[in-house]
């Protein structure tokens, strides 16, 4: 299997860190993806299993409905309220929805994510320049992502093999996703550390 993108390989690092990623552990499932699904973004949008469609298309109408009604005060904050916790409920349902679409015999660990790609292991190794089918879960987020992807890298560590993998077709909402939940965690992981470092200053 070989790869359709001719860009070098310090190309595809570049676009990599193109974009913030963290270290993060997440479920991810991988299959091999044939050479001739992947020459065409219109196919790989056909190809692309409804409920990752459905659920991002609702996250981002749900984000363009509240987004004007966040500056608003007074009576109306209560709506504003209400519709948050609306929202809240419709995440729960999709990420139920798309905990169904994790299939245990295709899961791998992943390790990192970001916008530009992600690193996950497995106890065998992906072969450099070949081409994958990815689908991301974010669950604890109720998020999750379809795409493909390319693998550039591999590193055997502590009897895994780290695969680090760029993004060959991805949705632009997609990635938002993804870029959107890596602050999130990071935010999340900065705040852990400064609430141990309060608990270890008191002891």
């Amino acid at each position: 299997m070989t790869s359709i993108n001719s860009e070098t390989t310090e190309q595809k690092l570049a676009k990599y860190h193109e974009f913030f990623s963290i270290e993060h552990d997440f479920t991810i499932n991988i299959l091999p993806l044939e050479l001739s699904k992947a020459t065409s973004f219109e196919q790989f949008l056909i190809d692309m299993p409804t409920p990752f469609k459905m659920a991002s298309d609702i996250k981002s109408i749900d984000q363009s409905a509240l987004r004007p009604l966040q500056s608003i005060s007074g009576v109306a904050s209560q709506l504003v309220e209400f519709l948050n916790h609306q929202s809240a409920k419709i995440d729960l349902l999709i990420g139920y929805i798309l905990s169904q679409q994790d299939d245990e015999e295709h899961r791998y660990q992943g390790i990192e994510f970001g916008g530009g790609g992600l690193l996950f292991s497995s106890k065998t190794a992906f072969n450099v320049a070949q081409l994958l089918e990815l689908k991301v879960f974010l669950l604890n987020k109720n998020s999750a992502v379809y795409c493909y992807g390319e693998v550039i890298e591999v590193q055997h560590k502590d009897d895994l093999y780290i695969h680090k993998v760029i993004f060959h077709f991805i949705r632009e909402e997609d990635r938002e996703i993804l870029v959107r939940n890596s602050l999130h965690e990071q935010s999340r992981q900065l705040q852990a550390l400064a609430e141990k470092r309060n608990q270890e200053g008191k002891e």
